[in-house]
């Protein structure tokens, strides 16, 4: 299971402009909470908590935990609304999730196994094209990282998403084609002794 980011938050009495106005002077951001076959609950999270995990990226495909008062909420974030001026974040709605729903998330990859690699140890450049794969995930059933086991591969060797054994139920969200994730290549002196020798000839 991959850990999932606390966001801490408290319950939000009011509702409406005037409640949203003053929280945001109050250095918060309103936000509301619904789904999961509850009624919607407003919040209220800092400013400048939300505004770090807005930077740090990949807001709308992150799961996280939205402890309000203390009481877990699994979510994912459906829309951030921002000050057309400032560019800062305003309103933030989280969708409540089940141990059963089918969420986009992005996966970080992992590779194992390089001291077994004939390809490294040969001086091979292991190239990575993606760090991470978005998968289409069961929000009970996340994976913490997609191993890839560099065991016996070539310098030339391709490794794509299907030689990657994904979780049971999970899918990439790209379909349409075998996508690469890394490849070994030549170290650039290989490269340069292949050239001349192919000149020779």
């Amino acid at each position: 299971m991959a850990e999932t980011p606390v966001l801490e938050a408290v319950a939000r009495a009011g509702v409406g402009k005037g409640a949203a106005r003053t929280a945001r002077r109050e250095g918060f951001v309103p936000g509301v909470i619904y789904g999961g076959g509850v009624d919607p609950q407003t919040i209220n999270i800092k400013f400048n908590v939300l505004l770090k995990q807005l930077k740090a990226g990949k807001f709308l495909s992150t799961l996280l935990n939205v402890k309000v008062d203390g009481a877990d909420n699994r979510v994912i974030c459906r829309g951030v609304q921002r000050d057309v001026v400032k560019d800062l974040p305003t309103h933030v709605d989280f969708l409540r999730l089940s141990e059963r729903s089918r969420i986009s998330l992005f996966i970080p990859v992992e590779f194992v196994n390089a001291e077994t690699s004939p390809g490294l140890k040969r001086g091979g450049v292991l190239t990575v094209v993606r760090h991470e794969v978005e998968l289409v995930v069961t929000a009970g059933d996340i994976p913490q990282t997609l191993t890839v086991d560099l065991d016996g591969a070539q310098i030339g060797d391709t490794i794509h998403i299907s030689n990657i054994a994904l979780p049971s139920g999970a899918t990439p969200t790209i379909t349409d084609r075998d996508f690469v994730i890394a490849n070994i290549q030549a170290p650039s002196g290989l490269k340069s002794a292949d050239n001349e020798d192919e000149a020779e000839e």
